[in-house]
């Protein structure tokens, strides 16, 4: 098979992982393997993984985009895959566009991945409307279904994003060099009972909630310690002054701990003692989530969304009614005292992913 993948750039976030890992696994099953997008950082390790990167500027939510239309069609016509597989909103519609005007006998396979609860909008639309619509959770799954009604639920076909047990193995513990340069760096981190919240500086991921929490316990739990992992973007700035600045106020300086944008993550959710997800909208997936708990980390969020999802089957424990901050409160006391266990992870794998989706595009040519 020849497959080709669209999304707007190759910098980092789950869709440009997902786009590598199937990238990858279709290499591994000796098919060939395509990735349109107006390139970045990743494009170096997904050529060396035996893929063709082609650089075209897809990535724009403006009219401009329009213009490359006429280019992607001679790409598609080119290199003439059997399927395409658009992952976002505007190389969907910019696919939409050059496919109509190739002849219907030559027009390779649609397939696309919805991974965000979109704004339910006509722009958004596009996403569902492919011969098979991948959705990474049953909460997508019925987000689709519910709003957009025009895709027939046998299209969609709900594929779990998925982590690699070999990168996130269970009971996983960072290196002696790394947790000593970790306290020559932040001397306040040791002897500490470790609260980690992980993503990146906005006002979606419940800093606020952490704050408040660190508030209530620190009394009764001198030992307690938060950690923000996650970096700020510079239009960020601004909030994450305002999170320093409540932090100052509440006295809590000495509790709350930002490391900033890490490439360690492994190391940052196996050396914490709990991890939270306290994201204020549901997530499609959650897989720093699925990480933590791979590596024997429990992790308290918010009942909703994918989260939820992947509580409910590997650690049902660590569910707690949304915005419910008394339940949270007494979720992470229970957790201090004595530490829980956490058995490894048996689904969500990467292998599962990737074996799925490459059955999809199977059974999509096999049509034909």
């Amino acid at each position: 098979m020849k497959i080709m993948q669209l999304l707007p750039e190759l910098n980092s976030g789950g869709v440009e992982r997902g786009t590598l890992e199937i990238a990858r696994a279709l290499v591994a099953d000796g098919h060939e393997s395509l990735v349109v997008s107006n390139g970045g950082r990743l494009v170096a390790q997904l050529e060396a993984e035996g893929s063709q990167h082609l650089t075209l500027a897809i990535h724009k939510k403006s009219l401009s985009s329009l213009w490359q239309i006429r280019p992607l069609r001679k790409l598609i016509e080119q290199h003439q895959p059997d399927i395409v597989h658009v992952r976002s909103r505007v190389p969907a519609w910019l696919t939409h566009f050059a496919l109509k005007g190739i002849p219907a006998h030559k027009r390779p396979h649609l397939i696309s991945t919805v991974h965000g609860f979109y704004s339910t909008n006509r722009y958004s639309a596009i996403m569902t409307q492919a011969e098979k619509v991948i959705a990474v959770s049953d909460s997508v799954v019925q987000y689709i279904t519910e709003h957009y009604q025009n895709c027939p639920p046998e299209d969609i076909v709900r594929i779990y994003r998925g982590i690699s047990p070999q990168e996130f193995p269970h009971g996983y513990q960072p290196s002696a060099q790394w947790i000593n340069q970790t306290f020559k760096d932040f001397p306040q981190l040791e002897n500490k009972f470790l609260v980690c919240l992980p993503g990146r500086i906005t006002r979606l991921k419940g800093h606020e909630t952490l704050i408040e929490l660190m508030q209530q316990l620190q009394s009764q739990y001198p030992n307690l310690h938060a950690v923000v992992v996650g970096g700020a973007d510079p239009k960020k700035a601004a909030y994450l002054q305002e999170m320093q600045d409540t932090i100052q106020s509440k006295g809590l300086r000495d509790k709350i701990t930002f490391v900033g944008h890490r490439s360690d993550i492994r190391e940052w959710l196996a050396f914490s003692d709990v991890v939270l997800s306290l994201s204020n909208q549901a997530e499609t997936f959650g897989r720093t989530t699925l990480e933590a708990l791979s590596v024997g980390t429990p992790v308290i969020g918010w009942n909703r969304g994918g989260v939820a999802e992947i509580l409910s089957h590997v650690y049902p424990q660590g569910l707690i009614e949304v915005d419910d901050q008394s339940a949270l409160l007494n979720a992470v006391k229970h957790h201090i005292d004595p530490p829980q266990e956490i058995k490894p992870v048996t689904m969500f794998s990467l292998k599962e992913m990737c074996d799925q989706t490459i059955d999809l595009y199977k059974q999509v040519l096999s049509l034909d």
